[in-house]
């Protein structure tokens, strides 16, 4: 996969952005998506809010089975109103917004011992059972690479050593990530 340019994934926070801020105001989805260059590309996407420095909501996709554009817009709208672990978003909380998008690699088989803390987002199934954690979550909360895979499993509501069960599939995948941090705190 072609590495992204930082106007890329500027571009990619500024259709984010739109597309949160027409859903949460008007309920609405953007009129047009761009499909060209970047847009067009099929990845998996994941965007993360944050108000005011808090967890928002998160919602994303693995597969690339969409135009990145048509998959970050649906993402984001999806995180800003129908992440269950929130409620919906309101237009108030728009000027404390934070959005952060990750563009994901293609899933890989992965051993245990080739995990890089930092470099390497996780998924671990097991039959009915799938959990994501995103490459960024190790370092901002201190894992080593045993607890990044436990915490994977618990996502999954799998108890927190099904990693090292032979039925569990470790997959692991890396990251462009693009912050609007600054920008959003400048107010």
């Amino acid at each position: 996969m072609p590495y992204l340019s930082e106007v890329d994934g500027q571009n990619l926070l500024v259709l984010a952005r739109k597309a949160i801020v027409e859903a949460v105001s008007r309920r609405e989805l953007p009129e047009t998506i761009p499909k060209e260059g970047i847009f067009g590309q099929r990845r998996g996407v994941f965007v993360t809010l944050h108000v005011r420095g808090e967890l928002r909501g998160c919602i994303g996709t693995t597969e690339g089975d969409e135009p990145l554009g048509e998959a970050t817009v649906r993402c984001a709208v999806s995180a800003a109103l129908h992440d269950p672990r929130f409620p919906a978003m309101r237009s108030e909380e728009l000027e404390g917004l934070h959005i952060e998008i990750s563009v994901l690699s293609p899933l890989t088989p992965m051993r245990p011992e080739e995990i890089e803390i930092g470099r390497h987002g996780l998924v671990v199934s097991d039959e009915n059972h799938r959990g994501l954690l995103l490459p960024q979550v190790a370092p901002e909360h201190g894992l080593n690479r045993e607890q990044f895979l436990a915490e994977t499993c618990r996502k999954a509501r799998l108890p927190q050593d099904a990693w090292r069960w032979t039925s569990t599939r470790i997959q692991g995948f890396t990251c462009e990530v693009f912050s609007d941090a600054k920008r959003a705190w400048a107010n």
